[in-house]
């Protein structure tokens, strides 16, 4: 068990230093700055190209290594790891740009990428489990601001990329090597477990209000610097001056513990308490509970004040149990707590697959794939297009959990059908990168980042509500093998293939077609339209899945607030 670090400001301190650790979480995203330059000193095609990008993915959503190591040790262990990942993966990949080791077979690059985004995975999962737990009130709120800053992280990247590294291929891998790993090892001591606050007052929801708001802001900064930045020639004054700016975007929340220190409130309205001392027993052991309840329940934080009538039944249960006319163990039904190979065997979780699969899949397909896009269709500089897909997948992660949160409450409407209404946006999307016109480029670029944001806020309550909590890290860590498996069929396979075949077409065949870039909107038009298709099969799924999810959710929210139904649904 861990020692707890006592009293109010610690989790705070926590909150802000993990702010700068999901940015630097957020590498993976960086793949589409440098992958021009492997491909130009490697010699590489296209589908070899994709085929690093499956690399890039698979390492950044293989967490379940992470997820068990931060049940069993220290976060700071497991941000350690990632950032040795990052120095390991990333320092493999400089050294071969920059050409100081030479020879490396294409298999060796693939590892090193994939252990260098896999710090990714071991970064996010330290500081979210940590501040989770730190915040048991508030995991919802907690979760959606960490993502969200993922989310972000790739407007810093660019805005990095182009202003103080000089868009250099060289020296942002050599930043990802050093920079990060140095920031990691910095913030690491702060990130800890702390004694949870058992009081929700309305301070602490305009604290958290405070770093919503200061994200925003930051997103916006950040995007309009990269437009303006692509048009006008900035000079180092004006570039410092930016990043001084951007510094303290990312440091704002770290004024919430500083207030609390030096501006301490005398009296907080109380609002609401945790329901259970349980819970907290819960959580400081990591979630390993020693002994079994008799009625499974996958959310008694949220179950409240009982009524009297279910007191009544629960106590003839238990009477029932202990004479034996009741079985012990049953099959968990839809809301109860489920184990992986229990929940494999449900129709509700494939159709959530891969509705997930096809989501992400098809998203991460374009992304990976981003600056050749540009290129095909004559934008050179990809950074613009990355910053509009980041500050979408930003604002579709943040958005997307509280709109869904909203109307589940309001009107029990079942997440996944947030899935199924940007799904149908995605089409639109992909029919207008079809056309290949650069007039639409940013406009189809910016819709698909915030779809692509919210399919990962709806897909990861949507698993807790459905099988649980109690193996929710296994189940959610399931769920995100969609992101590489999409990436290696629709990236790899489909779009790598197509583009070199059609760059072969364009340049005559004496050429080494290894350097060749294809340009016009063929490129990946067959690819855009498949896509196109494969998304009007995810909407439908959703919309299946939501239809037969939505007794289950009448039950849930039939108050206004999350309740595990006692008698479960089929």
């Amino acid at each position: 068990m861990q020692e707890l670090k006592a009293g109010r400001r610690p989790p705070w301190v926590g909150l802000a230093a993990a702010v700068w650790v999901l940015v630097a979480a957020g590498n993976a995203y960086t793949f589409p700055l440098y992958s021009p330059s492997l491909k130009s000193v490697l010699g590489y095609n296209q589908q070899q190209l994709t085929m690093l990008g499956v690399a890039n993915d698979v390492g950044e959503n293989f967490g379940l290594i992470a997820g068990f190591a931060s049940s069993r040790f220290r976060p700071w262990l497991v941000l350690f790891a990632g950032a040795a990942c990052c120095f390991l993966g990333f320092g493999v990949l400089w050294l071969t740009v920059t050409q100081t080791v030479t020879g490396l077979p294409f298999w060796t690059l693939w590892i090193a990428l994939c252990i260098g985004t896999n710090s990714s995975a071991w970064l996010v999962t330290g500081v979210l489990v940590t501040n989770m737990r730190n915040f048991p009130l508030s995991r919802g709120t907690v979760s959606g601001i960490l993502k969200g800053y993922v989310g972000l992280s790739l407007s810093v990247f660019t805005a990095l990329y182009t202003g103080m590294l000089h868009s250099s291929s060289t020296n942002l891998l050599l930043f990802l090597a050093i920079g990060l790993p140095a920031v990691c090892l910095a913030m690491m001591c702060t990130v800890r477990p702390c004694t949870p606050s058992l009081e929700e007052n309305s301070s602490e929801r305009g604290r958290f209000l405070f770093i919503q708001i200061s994200s925003v802001l930051l997103g916006l900064y950040l995007l309009s610097f990269t437009i303006v930045n692509s048009y006008v020639s900035l000079g180092d004054g004006i570039t410092c001056l930016f990043f001084g700016i951007m510094v303290l975007f990312l440091l704002a929340p770290l004024a919430i513990p500083l207030k609390m220190t030096f501006f301490p409130a005398s009296n907080e309205q109380t609002v609401g308490k945790i329901p259970s001392s349980g819970s907290l027993d819960h959580l400081s052991t990591g979630g390993q509970d020693k002994t079994e309840p008799l009625i499974a329940t996958s959310s008694t934080n949220n179950l409240g004040n009982v009524q009297e009538s279910d007191d009544v039944s629960d106590v003839e249960m238990l009477l029932a149990v202990g004479e034996g006319a009741v079985k012990k163990k049953r099959r968990p039904k839809r809301g109860d707590d489920f184990e992986l190979h229990e929940a494999l065997i449900k129709a509700d979780f494939w159709l959530l697959f891969m509705a997930f699969f096809i989501g992400v899949g098809s998203g991460v397909t374009v992304l990976n794939n981003l600056a050749q896009i540009g290129i095909a269709v004559g934008v050179d500089d990809p950074t613009i297009l990355l910053c509009l897909f980041s500050f979408g997948n930003f604002l579709g992660r943040l958005g997307g959990g509280a709109v869904s949160e909203y109307f589940v409450r309001t009107r029990m409407l079942p997440r996944p059908i947030w899935m199924t209404c940007t799904q149908i946006i995605m089409i639109l999307a992909y029919l207008l990168y079809a056309l290949g016109l650069s007039s639409t480029l940013n406009a189809s670029t910016a819709m698909l980042g915030m779809c692509y944001g919210v399919q990962t806020s709806v897909m990861v309550p949507t698993v807790s509500e459905l099988f649980g909590l109690k193996h929710f890290g296994t189940l959610f860590n399931f769920m995100l093998l969609g992101n590489p498996l999409g990436a290696f069929l629709f990236s790899g396979l489909l779009a790598g293939s197509l583009y070199d075949k059609e760059a072969a077409k364009q340049h005559p065949p004496f050429l080494d077609h290894s350097s060749t870039s294809c340009l016009g909107p063929s490129c990946f038009r067959v690819t855009f339209l498949t896509l196109a298709g494969v998304c009007s099969l995810g909407t439908l799924l959703s919309m299946i899945l939501t239809r037969r999810i939505r007794p289950v959710y009448q039950v849930l929210y039939a108050g206004g607030s999350f309740r595990q139904p006692r008698t479960s649904i089929h």
